[in-house]
């Protein structure tokens, strides 16, 4: 049935439509319509599960990232089949591998994409997205100035807050600036203010936030949490916290 139509067959999802359904219409084949005049309806354009349209909304902003400088790196591709099998398993990522590659061959209409996942994708989701990008664009061992770029502007699509989008970026700097902007926060914050913003952030990026998505991707939602806390303690030792 293949990776499409196996999440075709848990119901018409709102991906299958607009600009997302133009791109991976061929993948699509018949299945859209046949589930269609079978009296399958999305759910107000929606329908399918919550993480159906999260896997193909990633497949195609990856694709786009990967498609911005012009070159597609090895690491990247690697970074893909890697973290796509562990979360479809070996089968299902050997089809989306194929949706991929098709994807990066067309021209993506990013600004119409983004509105598509904007309106059915949920915000801490959205931000769970950002975080995928980037390690994505980091998967070489570092972060290519024009992938940036673009996650940049997909964020800003997606309607991901300016200090959101950074807390995420600087989740991928190992130093004590970074560490103060993925808390929110400036250097001259007070140690109660730094300890109140860890808190916020802490509750802020929960795994339990994306729990809807499903078990596969709590790996990548730990890694975010796990993130805020190294930011907290790296801040500590600098200032030589309790």
């Amino acid at each position: 049935m293949g990776f499409l139509g196996s999440l075709i067959g848990f119901g018409l999802g709102w991906w299958v439509f607009g600009p997302i359904g133009a791109l991976i219409g061929m993948f699509l084949g018949g299945q859209a319509e046949a589930a269609t005049s079978e009296g399958q309806r999305p759910r107000g354009m929606s329908g399918g599960s919550a993480r159906d349209g999260f896997v193909v909304s990633l497949l195609v902003l990856m694709a786009a990232v990967m498609k911005a400088d012009g070159k597609v790196l090895r690491s990247e591709l690697d970074f893909v089949k890697i973290y796509l099998r562990n979360m479809l398993g070996e089968d299902k990522t050997k089809d989306a591998l194929n949706v991929l590659r098709d994807l990066m061959k067309k021209d993506i209409p990013l600004t119409e994409v983004c509105h598509q996942v904007r309106v059915n994708v949920g915000y801490d989701s959205r931000v769970q997205l950002l975080h995928l990008l980037f390690g994505l664009a980091k998967a070489d061992g570092q972060l290519n100035a024009v992938e940036v770029q673009m996650i940049q502007r997909i964020s800003g699509l997606l309607g991901v807050s300016s200090t959101d989008y950074q807390a995420v970026l600087n989740m991928f700097y190992d130093n004590v600036e970074a560490a103060y902007k993925v808390l929110e926060i400036s250097s001259s914050a007070t140690n109660e203010e730094v300890k109140k913003a860890y808190r916020k952030m802490a509750v802020r990026f929960h795994p339990d936030k994306v729990s809807h998505l499903g078990p596969e991707f709590q790996k990548s939602a730990n890694e975010k949490f796990a993130r805020v806390n190294e930011a907290y303690n790296k801040i500590k030792k600098e200032r030589g916290m309790n």
